[in-house]
């Protein structure tokens, strides 16, 4: 996928003056946003950025599990399950940058061009950027027949067939609604690209400045509706929130101790009792649901064969991995769904730490003096994955001991995302963490083909099997959760018998926050609004 991001300082000139809160929220990213439009990704640190300037239809309430209106004020759902009617939110405005000022409020015209962007291949929208739209393409694109406006304030979705998750996959980040008419401006202007990378929403923040891998600053938007419903959670309290990026943990960190940040992401588990004993911080650990793994790139000739990947995971001594890198918060897990959502499948302890086995299986597939490859460790902080490269380090020297010679690979972490889902990396760390409460989320996003046979844009290491996508899929369509728990639970089993990847445990998410904080209020799923918090 094409960044939609140039390359330089991106700066957005808020024409509109704010009412002054004379304050600043400051909170640390460890990474850059791919792209400033979450349809065009499932990039975590990009969700965390735009999660601040747009809204979708249907969203999870801050702190729990349950879903909310936000853009749509109610919806129900046919009887056999196929159309959902949306009714949606009167008086929402739209923020507006230099050269666009909307002429009307948030409708439903709004609703169908996100939509209709992403569903159809001879929209003028549907390639610009590079035109991949991760989350809706392995959830949405082989189900959702039509998007229909029935008035200005009432949309339809019709699908071809029962999908369990809709409504939960319409709270996703990424599914949030654009500005059909500052689309429509872009495009006669000839400037189409624009829509990307200089974004108008209806949330809480608009974006005023992005200097790349360096700071993305935003201003309060007072016009959203939130403010306007009287919402605390939604409604701005500081004047400006800006977010310096920090790729290292220490340095956030340092930067949270010194005051320069009010929140630090991801933290180091090591530095947890640092952080407990400090008097200007506090812990706040999230326990959200999320799954990490290294994923064996199937084009590879070693790891087509089953008894490789096999001879892989047992040669890892994920015990004492999980120990080091998550700090002794983590567990060893054969199970790709957490105990946390239902549907894990607790049978499943992950791959028993086997040096013998390891070297047969190998000599068995016709590797008895082992091979060469990569280890892609993963640059940034994630609840998933603590510490790419101290895993990646631990897997390099046990592989070693059974003849296989690992090179240890990063980039930047927007980078990084670009080019293992180009399929480059031989072996690489990727992970997700769940938007909404139902397990379908990252079985789909990372392991799935769609009914052509094309792996689903996270799906790295191109793995498509034909019982784990079909006990996946039959999931997804019926709305029994005993009967769809089990299904999930027999792909869990198909998944650990084939390993297209070793799974990591998982652990809650560490955030640094200033005990001047007032009013933050993580997200279990989904991302965390700066909206409703304040600071001296």
């Amino acid at each position: 996928m094409k960044s939609a991001i140039s390359v330089g300082a991106l700066a957005i000139l808020i024409s509109a003056a704010s009412p002054a809160l004379s304050s600043s929220l400051v909170v640390c990213l460890e990474g850059s946003p791919e792209t400033f439009n979450p349809q065009l990704t499932s990039n975590a640190t990009t969700s965390a950025v735009t999660g601040q300037i747009y809204d979708q239809l249907v969203s999870v309430k801050a702190g729990g599990s349950e879903l909310e209106p936000s853009l749509a004020e109610s919806w129900f759902v046919s009887d056999d399950g196929k159309t959902y009617t949306f009714k949606l939110r009167r008086g929402v405005q739209w923020q507006s940058n230099k050269t666009f000022k909307p002429s009307r409020e948030f409708n439903a015209d709004d609703v169908v061009f996100s939509f209709e962007r992403m569903m159809n291949a001879s929209h003028p929208y549907n390639k610009v950027n590079g035109g991949n739209y991760i989350t809706f393409n392995t959830k949405l694109a082989d189900v959702l027949a039509s998007v229909k406006k029935i008035d200005d304030y009432t949309v339809q979705f019709v699908l071809k067939e029962p999908l369990a998750p809709f409504t939960g996959i319409m709270s996703h980040q990424s599914l949030v609604i654009l500005s059909a008419e500052y689309a429509d401006q872009l495009l006669k202007a000839g400037t189409p690209e624009l829509l990307d990378r200089q974004p108008i929403g209806t949330g809480p923040f608009q974006l005023s400045v992005y200097q790349t891998n360096a700071t993305v600053r935003f201003k309060a938007f007072h016009e959203t509706w939130g403010e306007k419903i009287k919402d605390p959670s939604r409604t701005p309290k500081v004047d400006d929130l800006i977010m310096p990026i920090s790729a290292d943990a220490s340095v956030r960190l340092q930067r949270a101790q010194a005051g320069e940040c009010h929140i630090a992401i991801a933290p180091n588990p090591a530095d947890r009792e640092v952080i407990k004993s400090s008097a200007k911080l506090k812990l706040v650990e999230t326990p959200v649901a999320s799954s990490g793994f290294l994923a064996f790139n199937v084009k590879e000739k070693p790891f087509q064969d089953r008894r490789v990947r096999q001879a892989l995971a047992d040669a890892i001594n994920m015990k004492s991995l999980v120990g080091v890198v998550f700090d002794g918060m983590g567990a060893v897990t054969g199970a790709l769904i957490p105990d946390s959502l239902w549907g894990h499948n607790p049978d499943l302890k992950g791959h028993p730490y086997n040096v013998e086995k390891a070297k047969a299986l190998l000599a068995e597939a016709g590797y008895p003096n082992g091979f060469e490859t990569q280890i892609w460790a993963l640059p940034v902080t994630r609840p998933y994955m603590p510490n790419g490269r101290r895993a990646a380090e631990l897997i390099q020297a046990d592989w070693a001991k059974i003849g296989v010679k690992a090179e240890i690979v990063s980039y930047e972490w927007g980078e990084y995302v670009k080019r293992a889902r180009a399929g480059e990396a031989k072996t690489g760390m990727f992970g997700g963490i769940w938007d909404f409460p139902d397990p379908s989320q990252i079985p789909n996003n990372y392991f799935t083909c769609n009914s052509q046979g094309k792996p689903s844009p996270s799906n790295i290491g191109s793995w498509c099997n034909d019982k784990f996508n079909d006990l996946i899929g039959r999931a997804g369509q019926i709305t029994d959760q005993k009967q769809r728990s089990d299904l999930y639970k027999q792909a869990q089993v198909v998944f650990n018998d084939e390993v297209p990847a070793v799974l990591f445990g998982s652990s809650s998410a560490l955030l640094a926050v200033d005990k001047s904080v007032s009013g933050f209020v993580p997200a279990v799923f989904g991302t965390s609004r700066f909206s409703g918090v304040t600071v001296p």
